[in-house]
């Protein structure tokens, strides 16, 4: 004979699965986090840190050798990100300042896994044997060979939309093209190449990482030729939320035909007081559609106050600065982003998405 559930019990028990419902809520807000990059200045290098709301990092170059960039790398990573390792660590290409540091950080904060484009077997006249030394020394062989097309594989999970990394471009060629295709590509008369690039920068890794909605571009130093070839004679790349202005905002690079079909709402230049972030960039950046804003990691002591950005969307004045950086902080929901200078107090929040683009 079945027993009599009391009305009581009845009330106790969706009481207690009432409490256990807001338990489970409790600790999924708790738990959301946001995708953060930090835009660290060296100086006219490059050092890109992101991290992954499930708290995976990945490194993108290292700055200059020495101890003040990788210091200052150093000092981010474990203090402001709260890192006690870096996941990912890439060299876009063999220019000391996109790869000298990592010797010293490797002392500083431990790397688990590097990826680069391929250590050169012959030295071109622009890499130095006294950086591609150290790296080998570093990674102990145990570098990874990224090209157009890979993934660099991060963690998934929680309430969290997917995040996905993916190369575009490296060594010279953009995804979906054979190994040693021509650096040039003409689609239209309007399209302008120019000499051909036989640096390095010419076979930069470029990726885009996707979280969500949100979409940012880092192309590392590409030159003007292979950042046609990313939308000639079709798009790889997409509109993008954010732009990492290629080459620290060198007129041999940001192709307006890149540019233009990027369609970035924000632009953040990785610049020095006295390197990149040249007048013709500043043009193209301001007459991009869309644009609503542009960052420089520093002020451009070279040219006029017309060609840098607002004073508060700096983050360093001063030619002998504190090495302030750049935050950018996505939501959980990939719906919203921050851009803030945490020095300066100041911070400004952008949308998600393409609806409001021309």
């Amino acid at each position: 004979m079945m027993k009599k559930v009391s009305n009581t019990t009845i009330q106790l028990a969706a009481q207690l699965f009432a409490l256990l419902s807001m338990l489970v809520l409790f600790s999924v807000s708790v738990s959301a986090k946001t995708l953060d990059i930090y835009f660290i200045d060296v100086e006219g290098g490059a050092a890109t840190l992101i991290v992954t709301p499930v708290g995976e990092s990945i490194l993108i170059d290292s700055g200059f050798p020495g101890e003040r960039d990788a210091g200052r790398i150093a000092r981010v990573a474990r203090d402001v990100a709260k890192l006690k390792a870096i996941d990912h660590y890439v060299t876009t290409h063999w220019h000391r300042d996109h790869v000298g540091g990592i010797p010293q950080l490797a002392q500083l904060i431990p790397v688990k896994r590097y990826y680069d484009h391929g250590i050169p077997t012959a030295l071109a006249q622009d890499i130095l044997p006294e950086l591609i030394d150290p790296y080998k020394k570093t990674t102990d062989g145990k570098n990874q060979t990224l090209k157009a097309g890979d993934e660099i594989k991060l963690r998934n999970g929680g309430p969290f939309p997917r995040l996905l990394l993916e190369i575009v471009a490296g060594s010279g060629v953009v995804k979906g093209e054979p190994a040693g295709s021509p650096q040039i590509r003409v689609c239209n008369a309007d399209q302008k190449p120019v000499a051909e690039d036989k640096t390095d920068n010419a076979n930069s890794l470029g990726f885009v990482l996707t979280f969500g909605g949100f979409r940012f571009f880092d192309g590392g130093d590409l030159t003007w030729n292979v950042e046609n070839k990313l939308v000639c004679p079709r798009d790889l790349v997409g509109m993008v939320d954010v732009y990492q202005v290629d080459h620290h905002g060198a007129d041999s690079s940001n192709n307006p035909s890149l540019v233009n079909r990027l369609k970035p709402r924000v632009a953040i230049i990785d610049n020095g007081p006295r390197k990149g972030g040249e007048v013709k960039t500043f043009a193209t950046l301001k007459a991009a559609p869309g644009i609503e804003a542009i960052y420089q990691v520093h002020r451009n002591l070279a040219t006029t106050a017309n060609d840098n950005t607002m004073s508060g969307y700096i983050a360093n004045e001063e030619e002998n600065c504190n090495g302030n950086y750049i935050r950018l902080s996505v939501d959980e929901a990939a719906r919203s982003y921050t851009v803030s200078i945490d020095a300066k107090q100041i911070s400004r929040k952008y949308r998600v998405g393409s609806v409001r683009r021309n």
